[in-house]
């Protein structure tokens, strides 16, 4: 009995395809091809235009089953980076607007309505990085960026100031009559003129006061109270791709954590 006992259990070490319960390293092997996966989207080789390899490919490429690539699929469309078309395949999720308002978009009206900017890019040019904006975007100081300052406004008012800094390597090319041309946000831009698709971003909020040159562009008086945001987008694999600087108005709209439900959109 004992012998037959041992001889089952040695047959079992030999499967080689999971269905992704079982663990390497503490990490369920779903979530390791989901990981994997991310990695090969995040290396720019697949556009949203670009059929992702189909899951038995893939589960020939990392060696496990269909069930486990299927897991960890349903993971990603889950989080909107992939979309599966019906008789098409699966592809990276577009970034649209609406998507980047519900995703990345945390100004509200103090109603509780979510309302679409109106951009004016005032200025764009190309410029170094200090020690700050090079520790952001995973730069050396003096390293070529462009920097754009955009004024966005809501309900015909100047609410926000943005001052965003972008690598030129990761950006290479970009024109500013391409930016003020653009019919997206800002977000889409990024991924149909350069492959970059923002997966994160981390906001770090702070009180601050209008200087004189804000002030003017916000229409408020020198001193009036401002919500500051610091944010930095990151693409798949946690590449940092944007630094921007947020000054915020804050008498008619207001920063909002929102998890869940439906939100209206003007």
């Amino acid at each position: 009995m004992k012998s037959k006992s041992r001889k089952k259990s040695r047959a079992g070490t030999r499967t080689r395809k999971s269905n992704g319960a079982n663990e390497e390293n503490g990490v369920s092997l779903y979530k390791r091809i989901k990981i994997d996966v991310t990695r090969m989207l995040s290396s720019g080789d697949i556009s949203p235009n670009d059929p992702l390899p189909t899951e038995k490919q893939l589960a020939a490429r990392f060696d496990v089953s269909i069930g486990t690539v299927r897991r960890a699929m349903d993971d990603l469309v889950a989080e909107h980076i992939v979309v599966r078309q019906q008789g098409r395949g699966t592809f990276l999720a577009a970034l649209s607007p609406e998507r980047m308002l519900n995703r990345f978009w945390p100004i509200f009206r103090q109603d509780g309505v979510r309302v679409i900017p109106i951009v004016q890019t005032l200025s764009f040019e190309e410029s170094r990085a200090d020690a700050e904006i090079a520790e952001a975007l995973g730069l050396r100081k003096g390293d070529p960026i462009y920097r754009i300052v955009n004024l966005l406004l809501m309900g015909g008012n100047p609410v926000i100031l943005d001052e965003i800094n972008l690598s030129k390597k990761i950006y290479f090319g970009m024109r500013e009559e391409d930016l003020v041309a653009r019919e997206t946000t800002m977000y889409g831009f990024y991924q149909s003129h350069f492959g970059i698709n923002v997966f994160r971003v981390l906001d770090r909020l702070h009180g601050a006061v209008a200087n004189q040159w804000s002030a003017e562009r916000l229409a408020v008086q020198v001193n009036t109270p401002l919500l500051s945001v610091i944010r930095i987008a990151y693409a798949f694999g946690n590449k940092p791709v944007e630094f921007r600087k947020s000054l915020i108005r804050t008498d008619a709209y207001e920063y909002r954590n929102a998890v869940g439900g439906e939100i209206r959109v003007d």
